[in-house]
């Protein structure tokens, strides 16, 4: 080690390492030692593991390098975690029957001092509510609204809350005051909803019945662009984690899927038409972004007249040639399930190369290639719902029960980890906030005409809705001892 690097090449050789490989260079002497705390070093590794942490609003602590070591510390936790590890809070009484959910803020939100995980809800009785999860209580709720709300996003970096109701009427809630900071109606019926966080700042794609999709500021919601995609509705609009890409359809079986150029959206020129491309492949029912391979998609599609279920994996690429620019779509693989396996309905990615969905009561991770890598049997009933992000996996099932799963590093074997078994134990108590613990038993508890419905995660808690037939949801809220 007499022969010094200087610093400029040794960053470059840096930035290929991973974070143990890191945190190794950085006990070899002081000088690789400083080099190594670099912060454009940490802020890499958080951006190619967390597609959330794109800005440092998230960031929450002094450097990069904190705040990944206090994220993984947290997702080990979490993989560690038995149900006697978990304080369960159960909401219930005239909530309605529950709807969309999402996280509001988490992981480095803080109050008082304490981590806290915060979300948000939609319910039948029009009305949008916040809850501490560690606390088991509503913070906040909006107003009764005229009409239903039908779609749910968030902004968690900036606290942002924004709803779509039957009607089309869009809305921009900061949860904390009686009236939305901005109000749009709709010309059409809205059916997806997206927020992309762009270096300009953040925007919101609404796609409409009529195929529309439109780009509005926010807070504001003023219009910056409208593209008419198809002549049917935009069922699921997709933002790529790296902002570069929008991916649209409808579920129509004759409208073929389309990528857009996100600037050109948020730039348009006048008189030109957004960059854009048809992926050949029609009757789309689901799309994933690959979170660390940022321009690869996998659309799930069904064919036939026995609704054959189908992935196919593209990577897509802007090329620009003189003064034009091109996008271009390379078909990685593609492949079809077996007749005699039930259709899935949704569906999941890892690192780009792995595709999971469920199966009637199972869990199946294949390769985009169509390979079984893992197959896992955790319920005993049909599973109701699949919830996935670059961390974590969550089932629901019809068995009253949840699981968690979670990704191994760098799609390292066995790929996917089965962590906790959780099942909802109900309540005899009138309506209130229930504060109790959750314990495993060794027979199922059915609760009559009910099912964890869906679920949601963050690396300190777990959020389900029981949904029960003819009678108001219950909202269960599992949260990490600290």
């Amino acid at each position: 080690m007499e022969f010094q690097v200087p610093d400029v090449p040794l960053l470059k050789i840096f930035s290929f390492l991973d974070a143990f490989s890191l945190l190794q260079a950085s006990q070899v002497n002081r000088c690789w030692n400083r080099v190594a705390e670099n912060d454009h070093l940490w802020r890499n590794l958080c951006l190619k593991k967390w597609s959330f942490c794109n800005f440092s609003q998230c960031l929450g602590s002094p450097t990069w390098k904190q705040f990944f070591l206090k994220q993984r510390k947290q997702e080990y936790r979490m993989a560690l975690a038995k149900p006697e590890d978990f304080t369960f809070r159960e909401a219930s009484g005239n909530l309605g029957i529950l709807g969309p959910m999402a996280y509001l803020s988490g992981n480095d939100h803080t109050v008082g001092g304490q981590e806290k995980s915060v979300i948000c809800t939609v319910s039948s009785k029009h009305v949008l509510c916040t809850w501490d999860v560690q606390e088991g209580t509503m913070i906040w709720s909006s107003p009764v609204q005229q009409s239903s709300i039908m779609h749910l996003a968030t902004l968690p970096q900036m606290h942002l809350a924004f709803t779509v109701d039957l009607e089309g009427t869009v809305k921009v809630w900061n949860c904390q005051d009686e009236d939305a900071l901005a109000t749009l109606a709709m010309p059409r019926t809205c059916f997806s909803l997206e927020i992309c966080l762009t270096n300009d700042g953040p925007f919101l794609m609404v796609g409409n019945s009529e195929g529309d999709i439109y780009t509005l500021t926010v807070p504001e919601l003023r219009g910056v662009s409208k593209v008419n995609a198809f002549k049917y509705s935009v069922d699921l609009l997709h933002c790529s984690p790296d902002r570069k890409w929008i991916f649209a359809s409808g579920t129509h079986q004759n409208i073929l899927p389309m990528v857009f150029l996100t600037e050109c959206l948020l730039k348009p020129s006048e008189g030109k038409s957004p960059l854009c491309l048809s992926i050949p492949f029609s009757s789309c029912c689901r799309a994933c972004w690959a979170p660390r391979k940022t321009s690869r998609v996998t659309v799930m599609y069904r064919r036939g007249s026995f609704k054959k279920t189908g992935f196919t994996t593209f990577d897509l690429m802007a090329k620009r040639t003189g003064g034009r620019t091109d996008i271009q779509a390379h078909q990685v693989a593609t492949f079809l399930l077996p007749v005699h396996m039930e259709s899935p309905i949704w569906m999941g990615v890892g690192d780009g190369n792995m595709i999971v969905f469920e199966s009637g009561p199972y869990l199946f991770l294949f390769t985009i290639s169509g390979h079984l890598l893992q197959r896992f049997e955790d319920h005993q009933r049909t599973i109701s719902n699949l919830w996935v992000d670059s961390v974590h996996i969550l089932t629901t099932s019809m068995d009253d029960s949840l699981h968690l799963y979670m990704w191994e590093d760098e799609g390292r074997y066995p790929y996917l980890k089965s962590c906790c078994h959780l099942e909802h134990i109900g309540s005899d108590l009138a309506p209130s906030c229930i504060i109790n613990y959750v314990r495993l038993s060794t027979d199922f508890i059915f609760s009559v005409g009910s099912y964890v419905s869906k679920a949601i995660c963050d690396n300190m808690s777990i959020v389900c809705v029981v949904s029960r037939i003819r009678e108001s949801s219950i909202l269960v809220m599992y949260s990490l001892h600290m």
